[in-house]
């Protein structure tokens, strides 16, 4: 009974040398490619196009807001200084008033960034598809594997990401 455990370890120490020896000959053949989508979102041209869209879009309701945010401001430093000459009324409806303006703001603003948040992530999701159709592209022209976008380390040599900048921006 002995030479069984024994000849059963020798079987599966021959098994995973071809094993091992078949995924050596076929990680050589294998390519990675990594692509770093932040700098795509930062240095592609029509990520730049696509944030100058929503700065020109959102820039008059945003001057708006912090002209309503400086009204606002003012209102209240004018209502600390004429506190003490108000009556109990009037600085009760004062206040009433400024509580429904600071309300009314912080209505505004919440709305304006829930607007802005939802159209930045339309125009990065529209260059995100762009970018992932120019990594396919690339990585069948080139015989990659496997495109990866996100990694906790990546060497180098792999990075990918100027290849597809480069046909992004030279597109159309």
């Amino acid at each position: 009974m002995k030479h069984t455990p024994h000849l059963f370890s020798r079987s599966f120490f021959l098994a995973l040398v071809l094993c091992l020896a078949a995924a050596s000959a076929v990680a050589q053949d294998f390519r990675v490619g990594f692509v770093n989508t932040e700098r795509i979102f930062r240095e592609a041209n029509l990520a730049k196009a696509a944030q100058a869209k929503l700065e020109q879009e959102f820039s008059r309701r945003e001057r708006e807001i912090q002209a309503q945010g400086v009204q606002l401001r003012a209102a209240s430093e004018r209502f600390e200084r004429e506190l003490p000459t108000l009556s109990e009324a009037q600085r009760v409806a004062r206040q009433r008033q400024l509580v429904e303006q600071d309300r009314d703001f912080q209505r505004k603003q919440r709305e304006f960034q829930e607007d802005l948040n939802l159209r930045r992530n339309e125009e990065l999701q529209a260059v995100l598809e762009r970018a992932n159709r120019v990594i396919r592209q690339i990585a069948e022209a080139e015989k990659y594997d496997l495109v990866i976008q996100e990694a906790v380390y990546i060497h180098p040599r792999h990075d990918i990401t100027d290849k597809v900048l480069n046909s992004l921006n030279n597109a159309r």
